[in-house]
C-alpha cells in the first residue's frame, strides 16, 4: 500500500501511538490528519478550556511530526465526510482509529467504516490507546460489563498489557491539502481559565516527569490533600491523548511501591468508567442505577454553587479553583458534587454539565460516571452516602489553607475556624465579606432522607 491515514481523535501524541505506528507499518506514506469537528461545537461541547488545551495539542503534535520530516494535516468539517475525502484525494487503502468508548466515538467509528468500505478503503480500529485496557476486554460471566469496581479492578489487575511502542523517527507524507493550524478563538468562543496548563505531548511528559520524581511516592499517602496538591494533573493530558495510559501503568508497575499501586487503581477507574459507558451509552445522560429522585429546581441555589458562593468554604473553594484554573483537585470534585447532589438536593446533570463546561479534563465517561457515583445513581455501592463539608473540611484541609487560597476574604481567620465563619460571634462575622450558609447541614441530609426513603 502506498498511503493510509491515521485519523487523530483523543491519541494526540508520537510516543506509544499504536494508531500512528499501524498506519506506518501499513503504507509507505501517512497522512496524520485531525479534523477539527463540526459535530462537536453543534452538541455543545466546543468550550474555551477545551479549545485552548486542544489549540496547544495540536500545534505540539505538528512540530514533533515536523521534526520527522512530516505534518499534521487539518481538515474542518464531519470527520467522516472530510476523512473519506482526504483518503479519496490521496488514494489511501486504509484508516487508522484509535478506539473510542462514548455513544459519539461509537457512530462516528460505524459512520466511518461504513463510508470507506462503500469506497473500496480499509478501517483499522486500534485498541488500548484511550485505555489501558480496552472496554469489553475483561467481562463477568454473563455480563457484557463490570459493574462495580473491586471484582473491576482484580480482572483488570491480571491483564497483560501491550507492549509500549515507540516514537517513529520518520513520517513520510504525501501532498495533499491542509487548512491552517486552528487558534483556540476559532474553536470556541469565551475567554478560558486565567491559570490553564499548557497543552501538549511535551508539556504533558514534563510535567509526567516531574511529577514521577517529586510526588509519586507519597501519592497514596498525599492524594487526597487538599492543600498539598499532590495528585499527578496528567488528566487533561490523559483525556486529550498527549500521554498514553498503557505508558502510566508500565511505568508506574516498574518504579513499585504503595504511591505507585495508588496510582495505577486511580488509572484502573478510568477505564471503569470508560467500559461502563461504552455499554451504557445512554449512562451520558439517563441513571445508570434509577432511584426514582424527584431532583430539586432552584436556580438561585445552583447559581450559588456554580458561582462559589455556598457559604461553605470548602465548597466554595473548590468551585472557584475550576473556575479560575479548568481544573480541580479530585475530592474537591467529591465533595462539591455531594453537596449539590445529596445536600441541595439538585440534579446531578446540572453539576456535570458546569464541570464540562470548564474542565480541561471534561471527559464524558469520567465527568458522567463520576457524578453518578457521587450522586448514588451509578455505580457506587452504597448510593445513600453523604459527604458533610466540615467533616471533608476538617480531614482534608485541617489548617485551611486550601479555603484561604481560593476564598481570599476569609484570609485572616486563622486556622481551622476558617471552614465554620458563621459561628463567629456577630461583631467578627460582619467584618467578613462572605455568604452566609444557603442551606443547613442537618436540613440537607434530612431533606434528602426523605425523598431517598432512607430510614
Amino acid at each position: 500500500m502506498d498511503v493510509s491515514v491515521a485519523l487523530f481523535t483523543s491519541d494526540l501524541r508520537l510516543r506509544d501511538n499504536p494508531v500512528l505506528a499501524g498506519a506506518l507499518r501499513a503504507a509507505r506514506a501517512v497522512v496524520p490528519l485531525f479534523v477539527v469537528d463540526s459535530g462537536v461545537a453543534a452538541a455543545g461541547f466546543a468550550v474555551p478550556n477545551r479549545a485552548a488545551f486542544l489549540a496547544d495539542c495540536l500545534a505540539d503534535l505538528d512540530e514533533a511530526l515536523r521534526e520527522r520530516d512530516g505534518r499534521l494535516v487539518v481538515r474542518r468539517g464531519d470527520v467522516v465526510e472530510e476523512t473519506c475525502r482526504v483518503a479519496a484525494e490521496t488514494g489511501a487503502g486504509e484508516v487508522h482509529l484509535a478506539g473510542g468508548a462514548s455513544g459519539f466515538a461509537l457512530r462516528r467509528e460505524e459512520r466511518l467504516r461504513a463510508a470507506l468500505t462503500a469506497d473500496g478503503r480499509g478501517l483499522r480500529v486500534h485498541d488500548a490507546v484511550v485505555t489501558a485496557v480496552p472496554p469489553g476486554a475483561v467481562l463477568p460471566t454473563g455480563r457484557d460489563h463490570y459493574a462495580v469496581f473491586t471484582p473491576y479492578f482484580r480482572r483488570w489487575s491480571a491483564e497483560a498489557l501491550r507492549d509500549v511502542v515507540a516514537a517513529p523517527r520518520a513520517v513520510p507524507v504525501p501532498e495533499v491539502r491542509s487548512e491552517p493550524l486552528p487558534r483556540a478563538a476559532s474553536l470556541a468562543r469565551g475567554e478560558p481559565s486565567p491559570a490553564l496548563p499548557e497543552g501538549g505531548e511535551r508539556a504533558g511528559r514534563r510535567r509526567l516527569d516531574a511529577w514521577r520524581r517529586t510526588g509519586l511516592t507519597d501519592y497514596a499517602d498525599r492524594h487526597d490533600d487538599l492543600p498539598g496538591d499532590a495528585t499527578s494533573r496528567l488528566s487533561p493530558y490523559l483525556h486529550f491523548g498527549c500521554l498514553s495510559p498503557v505508558e502510566l501503568v508500565t511505568r508506574a508497575r516498574q518504579a513499585g511501591g504503595a504511591g505507585a499501586e495508588a496510582f495505577v487503581r486511580q488509572l484502573a477507574w478510568r477505564d471503569f468508567h470508560h467500559q461502563l459507558l461504552a455499554a451504557r451509552p445512554d449512562a451520558a445522560r439517563h441513571d445508570y442505577r434509577t432511584r426514582h429522585d424527584h431532583w430539586r429546581q432552584d436556580t438561585e441555589e445552583l447559581a450559588a454553587w456554580r458561582e462559589g458562593r455556598t457559604g461553605y468554604p470548602v465548597v466554595d473553594a473548590a468551585m472557584r479553583q475550576l473556575a479560575h484554573e479548568g481544573w480541580m483537585h479530585n475530592r474537591a470534585r467529591l465533595l462539591s458534587a455531594s453537596f449539590l447532589t445529596k445536600t441541595l438536593y439538585l440534579d446531578w446533570r446540572a453539576g456535570a454539565r458546569h464541570f464540562l463546561d470548564l474542565l480541561v479534563d471534561g471527559d464524558i465517561a469520567n465527568n458522567q460516571l463520576n457524578w453518578q457515583w457521587v450522586a448514588g445513581t451509578g455505580s457506587d455501592t452504597r448510593p445513600n452516602r453523604v459527604l458533610n463539608p466540615l467533616a471533608q473540611a476538617k480531614r482534608f484541609d485541617p489548617t485551611g489553607e486550601y479555603v484561604r487560597r481560593w476564598v481570599p476574604e476569609l484570609a485572616g481567620l486563622e486556622g481551622a475556624a476558617v471552614h465554620h465563619p458563621w459561628r463567629l460571634r456577630a461583631a467578627e462575622r460582619a467584618r467578613y465579606a462572605y455568604p452566609e450558609p444557603i442551606v443547613d447541614l442537618d436540613d440537607g441530609l434530612a431533606r434528602f432522607r426523605r425523598a431517598r426513603g432512607v430510614d
